[in-house]
């Protein structure tokens, strides 16, 4: 197929993601032209699509109306770049087995008081090289998100793990609901299909 238009504007997360990776399993156009409508959005798919061997032009196009013009890199395989197939191929089954995933649903550890649990979520992250090579991803959704703004403490350590090579995956619905997609400065902008499939593949899920 040599050219493929997708009009995704209006749907919330994952689903422009999901609508993006069925056509190019599907139909494997040359072309893939994809409209949507917020900021989470573009990143979420631009980054999904080019982990399929695209390459991505995104541009605002109207208000609040972005095209991705994704176009087909025929010396890249539909799997090249994608981080999950890479974890599946490229390691020994005795590997896999050591992959732990630190699942980040709110900005403070424990409840009672958020002082202290502000502090607490600071020592955790402080502790999580402790796992050295095990530990795999971050992924903050809701409230956990807002530790990966430059204002929170908790950004630091979070960079930390990064430059360690932990991914740190930050959900760009939950970033956008907050309103803080451009204060992010550590991580991947993700989607609700990398939070699954980072969930799924972890052999260890630690849920604070």
């Amino acid at each position: 197929m040599a050219e493929k238009i997708m009009d995704c504007k209006g749907l919330a997360c994952p689903q422009p993601v999901l609508n993006a990776k069925k056509a190019i399993e599907t139909e494997h156009p040359e072309t893939l032209r994809i409209l949507v409508d917020n900021e989470a959005a573009v990143q979420n798919v631009s980054r999904f699509v080019s982990s399929k061997g695209y390459t991505v032009d995104a541009k605002e196009t109207g208000e609040k109306i972005w095209t991705l013009t994704a176009h087909r890199n025929d010396s890249s395989s539909d799997t090249e770049g994608c981080a999950e197939c890479e974890v599946m191929t490229s390691q020994a089954l005795e590997a896999i087995d050591q992959k732990v995933t630190v699942f980040i649903q709110r900005d403070t550890l424990g409840s009672g008081d958020d002082e202290l649990g502000s502090k607490l979520m600071l020592n955790f992250l402080s502790t999580l090289p402790e796992f050295g090579d095990e530990l795999w991803r971050v992924v903050l959704v809701n409230g956990g998100v807002k530790l990966t703004t430059e204002e929170n403490p908790c950004c630091e350590k979070l960079k930390e793990l990064e430059k360690m090579g932990a991914g740190i995956l930050v959900c760009g619905t939950c970033l956008d609901h907050f309103g803080l997609l451009k204060q992010k400065a550590v991580g991947e902008t993700t989607n609700m299909l990398d939070v699954v499939t980072s969930l799924q593949l972890a052999s260890k899920v630690i849920s604070v």
